[in-house]
């Protein structure tokens, strides 16, 4: 009896130990899956590079970086769990303690252009790249329908899914650095243009509203994004537009998504006239139509867009207005004055609207003559002194 009892003992003991390793919460990632190095550049490589593009940059490179590619744990547009993946961009050289800087692509048609896949020539690899070389840690989520997630459909231009794949890539990207021991000193700052101006401010506003303890949000740099969904659907629908396939493109592929996301379901011949109709119910977002935007449609849906009567669309619009909200954070928003893709009228509305709720922090940035492509340049380094500024407070 004595030798049962004793073994009872020893196993319960046992028991006790393996449930402390398995329960230590400094033992499992709640959000990161895994990671790996992707590739490191070094600084007479990345000074080289980026002087093919402009000088101005180059001649700013201080380091070259290191890149990894994590993947992590967050929810699809429906609530399911699924995993998607990023980048995490540091210098080969730190200096000390970093700060974070997460930075949002625009929008890409090619997986390859994923930040997880670090190839040259994209985005992240120029712009990661040169804010890492400054000495920030860089993070750059793929958002969901690229890199691990390449097999779901990316949520265009869907606000609560690009807040949340980002929010969650920020929380994973803090698990990887304790795991690599790398330095952050806590602070954070966030950027993007295009698509990634409207990412940033929807992840600023899940940040300061949701989770306005969990990050110390030091900055936020938005560059002509599409915030007043709402004003810029109407527009859409009763001005004579530039015409541009590509641009016409990428605003079908928003009214994809939300006629999926948001559970419409409608066939494409209720809202296109034909043969425009068949054409994007076949190619979807890569379908090229040339044209005034509004000469696509029935105008039984430009009606219903117009005086308001269909509900169900321009609720789900409504839902991805990310203009009229009060930041807390120090915010710039740049935008060119003569962009015919996301109208000035976007950042202008945004800033007229947190003004007037009490936002005495954000600052409008008009770039003077330039247009979506041509601002991107000003945007960058408009945004780099902004952080660098904001950095030394």
């Amino acid at each position: 009896m004595k030798n049962i009892n004793r073994i009872i003992g020893v196993c319960f003991v046992l028991f006790l130990v393996s449930c402390g390793k398995t329960t230590d919460p400094a033992a499992a990632d709640q959000y990161l899956v895994s990671n790996n190095l992707i590739t490191q550049v070094t600084k007479e490589t990345l000074t080289l590079q980026l002087g093919l593009i402009d000088r101005t940059l180059a001649s700013t490179v201080q380091d070259g970086v290191k890149a990894y590619k994590i993947v992590y744990k967050t929810k699809g547009t429906d609530g399911t769990d699924i995993q998607a993946s990023g980048s995490v961009i540091v210098p080969l050289n730190p200096k000390g303690a970093m700060t974070m800087a997460s930075l949002q692509h625009g929008t890409i048609r090619d997986d390859a252009q994923a930040p997880s896949n670090f190839q040259f020539g994209s985005e992240t690899y120029l712009a990661g790249s040169l804010f890492a070389s400054q000495g920030y840690i860089v993070v750059a989520p793929d958002y969901i329908g690229y890199g691990a997630s390449k097999t779901l459909p990316h949520p265009y231009e869907h606000r609560a899914s690009l807040a949340s794949a980002c929010l969650d890539m920020l929380r994973a990207s803090k698990e990887f650095l304790k795991k690599e021991n790398i330095q952050w000193n806590n602070k954070l700052f966030i950027g993007g243009y295009s698509e990634g101006g409207f990412a940033t401010m929807s992840l600023q506003k899940k940040i300061e509203e949701d989770f306005p303890t969990e990050f110390d949000l030091r900055a936020s740099s938005c560059g002509a994004g599409a915030y007043d969904k709402t004003a810029f659907t109407k527009f859409l629908l009763s001005n004579k537009t530039n015409g541009e396939a590509n641009f016409n493109s990428s605003y079908i592929w928003t009214l994809l998504t939300y006629n999926r996301v948001y559970g419409l379901n409608r066939p494409m011949n209720t809202y296109f006239k034909e043969p425009y109709a068949t054409q994007v119910q076949s190619l979807q977002q890569n379908v090229t139509l040339p044209g005034n935007l509004a000469d696509l449609f029935l105008d039984p849906f430009k009606k219903g867009i117009l005086d308001g009567t269909d509900a169900p669309f321009m609720n789900a619009v409504k839902d991805n207005d990310v203009f009229d909200w009060k930041p807390k954070t120090p915010t710039r928003l740049f935008h060119g004055d003569k962009d015919t893709y996301v109208f000035f009228f976007n950042s202008q509305n945004a800033f007229d609207a947190m003004r007037k709720r009490g936002a005495t922090n954000v600052v409008l940035v008009p770039l003077p003559g330039k247009d979506h492509s041509s601002g991107i340049g000003d945007y960058l380094l408009g945004t780099f002194q902004f952080f660098a500024t904001m950095n030394a407070m």
